[in-house]
């Protein structure tokens, strides 16, 4: 082989190797969504480490990622302004509740009200384990507490599951999401985590709270935002702290951790039927059933 002909062959194997590297980065980013989401848009729940080192034969790609608990996103969603986690005034937020147009399955009971109830202060979670206690950061997170109150009041979260569990070794995280109404968490449902309200709202805190282990946030596509509807995660592990700040965090677990560290050491179900084929039905070997939430 001549000199000329091995550069070509050298600069073609390059290229090869930055495009096989470059689907990696995307399946990566889809990855790494805490989310729900639309089938068609490939939004449903799956997170991988915030940065995923992509490399080989001498050529190192850093390629950073934004996480994943997700809920359904519209791929051409006009973005909406985001509430900043420093709100000089709570009171006079009006919060946009809108129609999710993603297609993804839903369970409509309605819109919540538009002017958020600053009073809550706790979100507990009644399950088969026992009681696990969020104290919300409503005056951060007034529009995502206002929702939770809402669906709360409506039922949405009664006798549901509690549809994937990341760890450090299927997703490089850890956190227990929940919130799909249509959830089976069986590891044969091929639509787990893509279930929602029916309604999409926007990002709040970003950016005002840790996703250290007992945070709680919403669920949303990591390359979406301004999608949240009923889904939100459970921080299990500091691991989780890596995650871009795309996740509106509204709370932190206050009482009930000892049942989050049980699931958690239980492992999780592998489903090979997941349509999106990331990860975002690995649902918790150790049943977790949501039989009331109440928001007070």
């Amino acid at each position: 082989m001549s000199g000329e002909d091995r550069q070509s062959q050298l600069a073609r194997e390059h290229k090869e190797r930055q495009a096989q590297r470059a689907a990696e980065a995307r399946k990566a980013k889809r990855n790494t969504f805490i989310g729900a989401g639309a089938a068609v848009a490939v939004v449903a729940g799956g997170v991988v480490a915030a940065t995923v080192l992509l490399g080989g034969d001498g050529d190192s790609t850093n390629a950073a990622v934004s996480p994943a608990p997700s809920q359904s996103a519209s791929a051409s969603a006009t973005p909406k302004p985001t509430t900043s986690a420093a709100l000089t005034d709570p009171a006079a937020v009006t919060c946009d509740y809108r129609k999710d147009t993603s297609g993804s399955p839903t369970k409509k009971v309605g819109y919540p009200p538009k002017k958020p109830d600053l009073k809550p202060k706790t979100m507990t979670i009644a399950t088969n384990h026992g009681d696990i206690v969020i104290d919300l950061a409503t005056q951060a997170a007034p529009c995502t507490v206002n929702s939770l109150a809402f669906l709360a009041k409506k039922n949405f979260y009664d006798n549901t599951r509690c549809h994937r569990l990341a760890t450090p070794e299927n997703s490089g995280l850890g956190l227990l999401q929940c919130g799909d109404p249509q959830a089976k968490a069986d590891g044969k449902n091929p639509t787990d985590g893509q279930g929602s309200s029916g309604y999409v709202f926007n990002d709040e805190n970003l950016g005002g709270m840790s996703y250290t282990k007992g945070t709680v946030a919403l669920a949303q596509a990591g390359d979406a935002s301004n999608q949240n509807g009923s889904q939100f995660w459970i921080s299990l592990s500091d691991e989780t702290a890596q995650l871009e700040a795309a996740y509106t965090p509204f709370g932190t677990v206050s009482k009930g951790m000892d049942i989050l560290e049980k699931i958690y050491a239980g492992g999780w179900i592998t489903n090979p039927d997941d349509i999106t084929g990331d990860g975002g039905s690995t649902a918790p070997k150790i049943p977790v059933l949501i039989k009331d939430l109440t928001v007070s």
